[in-house]
């Protein structure tokens, strides 16, 4: 990302306008910092990134993320015809200084199973997953690795539940996913396997890789048959133990909806509907387990609130974002990711600048936080991808090459997250008109346009 960073800077600080022509050498002065040695194109500064506070961090300097998601990546990979997609996606999110990609870790009982069954694996396809994760690292992008699905795609919890009933188990509910002790021993033979993979393009066993940000338990879990959240509890403390007990130096996460649940009653107003507190998860205690790093949060107001485009949605995205930030400060002591977030093509109403309001809202919120150095720690979009896979599109997709202004929007914040992170402005002994310069380019939410 360093080689086109001094360019971003500068045009950034000329485009909102805060930069008089005595002032260049400023902007020149921060734009070479940020371009020059502080950024994770230094071999040195591959390391793992860490939770201090509520804040990510590497090397010790904090680490707001710019990032997207991209689920095929792996499946992609295992087919010679479409591996150089994934190569496309990581060039391109890497050219709008996007630094944190989402992505599957699992495939189970499908077409191009990863999993063909339990602890059975597709080497072919496990390669796959090896080749996404060194492309990454090539594009300095890290990734956040989902360990199953609570939904059918790919497998999750209902695949788990046939192998059980496959193998004799008397089970009724894919929810016993969560509480048959069996079915929890496929999923830990799983997590066991990824974690101690030795890549085999890049030699590093995934659990000392750097590039990989996080583990994710499971991609949106619910319990619906225990409302109380109790099985869904007793899942998340089991796995959170077991994950840190192999591999105590990545994060994990849960990969939670952010939905607030019976034991925070004061809080349900936040949610989207009334549904939303009975599906077996509970923002506020389900993070409090040990092992739990930080903080996940999906929005899709479209979903949950309406399909229709309405001004609800952008009042609902920024109460809701504001109610787990502010939670994650006082109640939960970690950052919170807000995992996944955008609005459907196929929305009656939509078009492209409401996406692009949608876009600016989730950013703009983010960077109120920001400037607190609060626990608002970055956002992922949902989705983007390449050009040639429009029949992949589920609505939700953004191709850059086709949405040059929401790329642009994209690349503002991607500046000014590195600006932010960089080692200029925590380490350098700026004058006053350096810092109140930068000050104003970062934080000034009022006035900066996306």
């Amino acid at each position: 990302m360093s080689e086109f960073l001094p360019f971003l800077v500068i045009s950034l600080i000329m485009a909102i306008g805060v930069v008089s022509t005595r002032d260049q050498d400023v902007a020149q002065g921060i734009s070479e910092s940020v371009g020059g040695g502080g950024g994770v194109d230094d071999d040195d500064s591959w390391q793992m990134v860490e939770k201090k506070g509520n804040q990510f961090v590497v090397n010790d300097q904090p680490f707001y993320v710019n990032g997207f998601n991209t689920y095929w990546l792996m499946v992609f990979a295992a087919d010679k015809s479409t591996r150089g997609k994934v190569t496309e996606v990581f060039q391109q999110a890497s050219s709008v200084g996007l630094t944190l990609c989402r992505t599957w870790a699992f495939n189970d009982g499908q077409y191009r199973a990863l999993q063909k069954s339990p602890s059975v694996y597709d080497e072919e396809v496990f390669s796959a997953l090896d080749f996404a994760v060194s492309e990454a690292k090539k594009y300095k992008i890290r990734l956040i690795l989902s360990l199953v699905n609570n939904w059918d795609a790919y497998g999750g919890k209902a695949q788990y539940v046939k192998w059980g009933k496959a193998a004799g188990l008397n089970l009724t509910s894919d929810d016993e996913f969560f509480s048959n002790p069996t079915v929890k021993s496929y999923y830990k033979s799983h997590v066991k396997a990824v974690l101690n993979r030795v890549n085999t393009v890049t030699n590093v066993t995934y659990k000392e890789d750097p590039t990989i940000f996080a583990w994710e338990l499971m991609n949106e879990p619910r319990c619906t048959s225990d409302p109380s959240g109790d099985t869904l509890q007793g899942w998340i403390q089991e796995m959170a133990v077991y994950v840190k007990s192999m591999d105590p130096k990545h994060l994990v996460e849960i990969g939670l909806e952010g939905f607030y649940g019976p034991s925070t009653p004061n809080k349900v107003q936040f949610n989207p509907n009334t549904y939303a507190q009975k599906v077996g998860t509970d923002f506020i205690r389900n993070h409090r387990v040990l092992g739990i790093d930080f903080a996940s949060v999906h929005i899709y107001a479209d979903s949950w609130i309406s399909q229709t485009i309405s001004d609800a949605h952008i009042q609902f995205t920024k109460s809701w974002m504001q109610a787990h930030i502010d939670d994650a400060e006082q109640y939960l002591g970690m950052p919170v990711l807000f995992a996944e977030f955008g609005v459907s093509a196929n929305d009656p109403g939509y078009n492209s600048s409401f996406r692009e309001t949608l876009i600016s809202t989730v950013y703009k919120t983010l960077l109120e936080s920001t400037r607190e150095g609060g626990a608002g720690s970055g956002s992922l979009l949902w989705q983007l991808f390449p050009d040639g896979t429009d029949y992949m599109d589920d609505g939700y997709a953004i191709v850059l090459s086709k949405s040059p202004s929401t790329s642009n929007i994209i690349s503002l914040h991607s500046t000014r997250m590195a600006i932010f992170n960089s080692r200029c402005l925590w380490k350098c002994k700026w004058g006053c008109k350096k810092q109140n310069l930068l000050e104003t380019i970062l934080f000034d939410a009022d006035t900066a346009e996306y």
